[in-house]
């Protein structure tokens, strides 16, 4: 392997799949990059056999081929030997089986190889019938529902984010058994069978910080066990998580004893105030309570103090609620809103907690009380 190029493309690109490399890993090669030079270009891959990024530069970004190949590089060094070398081009050729020698201009390199046989032979073949997706629009529903997921791998399904795509809707779910995040988006095309997958959460955020926002629709291939994006010149794939997603549709009510639409922004700030006299840390529970139009939110620490906030609200009926909930949750569920003001829907205080926007009924967040008695 022997060729010339420039040295923002090829960070740029080594900075994309390097995403997929994970520090915890034992197996040395999957620490490393594909480096797999062909006629056409050159594919970067990087593998932890959860995720598989690829990226292929063509052969009109590359000043020169010399000769084709294939090497793995340790991953951690190359990305810093390319970001700190001086000039405007790299050469890079294999001078040995397995070492490498990089330069340019004053500075070499002189960098042992991994065997690209060692290499994990991950199939990145896409399907004939994709999904096409805005890729903002798919970057906000992640924004909106990736948070509830659960940290806890004893339940491993609730890591991930549900999609089940019926016709030409999309809806993601995510729960950590606490709350709920639901939200429904249109795709481009329309399938002929319902798909219901779960895609590790972790997965997820990786794809969303390399995904750029531009007019390009994001294509989504899904196999029985993988998903596969396409964007740009950069295939990512994904591993599914095994199981059947808990069927959450039962629990959001349909109907509710009481309605109330508050400001966005001023509820935020009330309940991040008082939630920094919360007596529990970890939960930060609070306090809500209603007394015909005006909302009150309260927290009291015996060893700190007490603090009460009230707010002005419009509530649609005349029933009145005490309910204590999770300071941290609802201001997570309401950094997912975009509308200026949002409802709040309530049963008792021992039922879920819904929210919702007034302008969009799709976006639906779920917060479990917490009994404080």
């Amino acid at each position: 392997m022997n060729l010339k190029i420039d040295k923002d493309i090829l960070l740029e690109n080594l900075l994309n799949v390097s995403k997929a490399i994970s520090s915890k890993n034992i197996i040395p090669v999957l620490s490393g990059i594909k480096f797999d030079l062909k006629e056409e270009g050159l594919y970067l891959t990087a593998s932890d056999n959860d995720i598989t990024i690829q990226c292929f530069i063509g052969k009109e970004n590359i000043k020169s081929i010399e000769k084709t190949g294939s090497i793995v590089l340790q991953g951690r060094y190359i990305v810093e030997i390319i970001r700190k070398l001086p000039g405007d081009v790299i050469s890079l050729e294999v001078v040995d089986e397995y070492k490498v020698w990089i330069h340019s201009n004053t500075s070499e390199f002189n960098l042992n190889a991994i065997n690209p046989q060692e290499f994990p032979q991950n199939s990145m073949n896409d399907t004939k019938n994709p999904i096409y997706i805005d890729r903002i629009k798919f970057k906000e529903i992640l924004f909106q529902t990736s948070f509830a997921c659960s940290n806890q791998e004893s339940r491993p399904l609730l890591t991930g984010i549900n999609f089940r795509i019926n016709g030409n809707t999309l809806e993601c779910t995510a729960t950590d058994s606490y709350r709920l995040a639901k939200n429904i988006i249109p795709v481009d095309n329309s399938l002929e069978n319902e798909v219901n997958i779960v895609i590790p959460c972790r997965n997820l955020l990786e794809l969303v910080k390399i995904l750029k926002d531009n007019t390009e629709k994001l294509e989504i291939h899904i196999f029985s066990n993988r998903v596969l994006f396409k964007f740009d010149n950069i295939l990512f794939q994904s591993r599914l998580l095994n199981g059947t997603y808990p069927d959450t549709s039962k629990l959001i009510p349909e109907d509710f004893l009481i309605k109330m639409v508050a400001p966005k922004r001023e509820l935020f700030e009330v309940i991040d105030r008082a939630s920094l006299l919360a007596s529990d840390r970890d939960k930060n529970i609070i306090k809500l309570e209603t007394k015909n139009n005006k909302l009150i939110i309260s927290s009291n620490s015996p060893e700190i103090g007490r603090v009460e906030e009230t707010l002005e609200i419009v509530k649609e009926t005349d029933n009145d609620i005490i309910i204590s909930f999770s300071s941290k949750y609802m201001m997570d569920a309401l950094k997912s809103f975009n509308s200026d003001k949002i409802i709040l829907l309530f049963n008792s205080e021992v039922k879920p907690i819904i929210l919702k926007e007034t302008d969009n009924e799709k976006l639906t967040q779920l917060i479990l009380p917490i009994r404080t008695y």
